[in-house]
């Protein structure tokens, strides 16, 4: 299997979204050479028709460990955005929304590669395509914008998936040192935990820096399976003892509001989709089928089985730990050192998978601005270019301290465009010529209104919480958990 595929990204693998992103001709070449990896072969054959297909059960488990991350650890904060009532139905409405929009993306795909005899249709090329079928000779003159758009926001999406992961990193790492020397072997008898004061959490940031510059100059994609590896078997099990622990010891719920203040809604509707936020690994997964008739069928099962796991967290979550819940859910974990434990697999998960987020973006800029000047300054660029992306996402990451307003500005800006606004304004533009009912068109209508809104009313809300004095402060994601 390919690392493009193995990485577990939040809410999209890393990888996956290699095939599906709209990149320049050296990235497109890099795309084709990948895709024989996916069945565990080292062919590099670039005829994507001879590809050794993936099973359903393949398909099924790339498709679940796609949309697993680091979304799905603030869930319990954003249930309590929302209300313990309106929260989990919100998130349950909101995974059939996500997946009605995947199925969307993937029958326009399907139109367009029988209209023009091609095995595979990436995401941008979709678009593009349905700009092209539209009746308005303005927007068949300007399609390609379409690729350019997609691109674009995969790029704002990856680059915002890294800023996450330094906030991340700093807080768990920042929680664990803190209480380092008071940690017990009792995981179960309660005591209260004195943290000892270190150093700004932005300092932590600072720290992660060299190793992440490292790890994003590791250009071969071999090399990074290794830590492809690491990053899914220790989130693997940081999430199955995390799920163990929180469905223990659950207070009476009776006194947590059915529906939060409408002010607090926008910021779970940008972490919701956040964590939903996979539309990308759906084309290239369908491809790769061995009998993609029966994608559809595997698309709704997993998708089905991700929406009842993160209304099951995110609502159990919030049942446990109450008002006091965090922004991530690691971060009320006991002090002990069975849960220490899990924050340090998670730190390394995370720290593994940074790179594999950051090779998106790498492989849409890179390319383009190497091809622009001569071939001994490709090389110095290319590192160049690398080191000056990991700065941007540590300064954002050090510029919104908060990983909560991390979570909903990135979920609201960019996932939000690619999930719910592009799909119901594809099939519309796709199947406009050829007739569409009215039913459908409204449809699609409100499921672009209310990515809309949810990016207009979810990018506000953060931007104003970062803005509040008091809400700006770099220790606020690092309370250490009291029992």
């Amino acid at each position: 299997m390919s690392v493009t595929e193995r990485a577990g990204g939040p809410q999209g693998t890393v990888a996956l979204k290699l095939d599906s992103m709209s990149s320049p001709e050296s990235a497109r070449k890099l795309q084709n050479k990948d895709s024989g990896f996916l069945d565990g072969s080292p062919s590099e054959s670039q005829d994507l028709e001879k590809t050794k297909g993936i099973t359903l059960f393949q398909t099924l488990i790339h498709l679940l460990k796609g949309n697993m991350g680091t979304g799905v650890l603030g869930l319990p904060l954003a249930v309590k955005n929302a209300g313990i009532l309106v929260g989990p139905l919100s998130l349950l409405v909101m995974g059939f929304v996500a997946c009605h929009c995947m199925h969307i993306l993937v029958r326009c795909a399907q139109r367009f590669c029988q209209r023009f005899n091609k095995p595979f249709m990436d995401y941008g090329d979709t678009v593009m395509h349905g700009l092209e079928a539209t009746p308005s000779s303005w927007l068949q003159n300007h399609a390609h914008w379409g690729r350019h758009i997609v691109s674009f926001f995969l790029i704002v999406t990856q680059l915002g998936f890294c800023c996450v992961y330094v906030v991340f990193l700093a807080d768990n790492l920042k929680q664990v040192v803190e209480v380092i020397n008071s940690t017990t072997t009792n995981c179960y008898n309660n005591e209260t935990v004195t943290p000892a004061p270190t150093m700004d959490s932005r300092l932590y940031m600072l720290s992660f820096l060299p190793f992440l510059v490292l790890l994003v100059f590791i250009r071969n994609l071999r090399v990074m399976t290794i830590f492809s590896m690491l990053a899914n078997i220790s989130m693997l099990v940081s999430l199955v003892i995390i799920a163990q622990y929180i469905a223990q010891g659950i207070p009476d719920p009776s006194r947590l509001p059915l529906a939060a203040s409408w002010k607090t809604y926008p910021l779970f509707f940008g972490t919701a989709i956040f964590s939903f936020e996979s539309i990308g690994v759906v084309l290239p997964l369908e491809n790769k089928m061995e009998d993609s008739r029966h994608f559809p069928a595997i698309l709704s099962l997993g998708m089905s089985i991700i929406t009842i796991l993160y209304t099951s967290i995110g609502t159990l979550g919030y049942l446990r730990f109450e008002e006091d819940i965090k922004a991530s859910i690691t971060l009320n974990l006991p002090n002990c050192w069975l849960y220490l434990s899990v924050k340090l697999l998670y730190i390394i998960g995370i720290l593994c998978t940074y790179a594999l987020q950051f090779y998106v973006p790498a492989e849409i800029i890179i390319p383009f601005a190497v091809s622009q000047v001569p071939k001994r300054w490709a090389l110095p660029l290319d590192l160049f270019i690398r080191f000056a992306l990991v700065c941007l996402t540590c300064i954002l990451a050090i510029l919104i301290p908060r990983l909560d307003l991390v979570l909903s500005l990135v979920g609201s800006v960019s996932s939000s465009a690619l999930a719910l606004i592009i799909p119901p304004l594809l099939e519309i533009t796709t199947y406009y010529s050829e007739g569409i009912s009215l039913l459908t068109i409204t449809k699609d209508a409100l499921i672009s209104i209310l990515g809309f809104v949810g990016f207009v009313a979810g990018t506000y809300q953060a931007l104003h919480e970062l803005l509040e004095p008091g809400d700006s402060l770099p220790f606020s994601n690092s309370t250490t958990f009291i029992q």
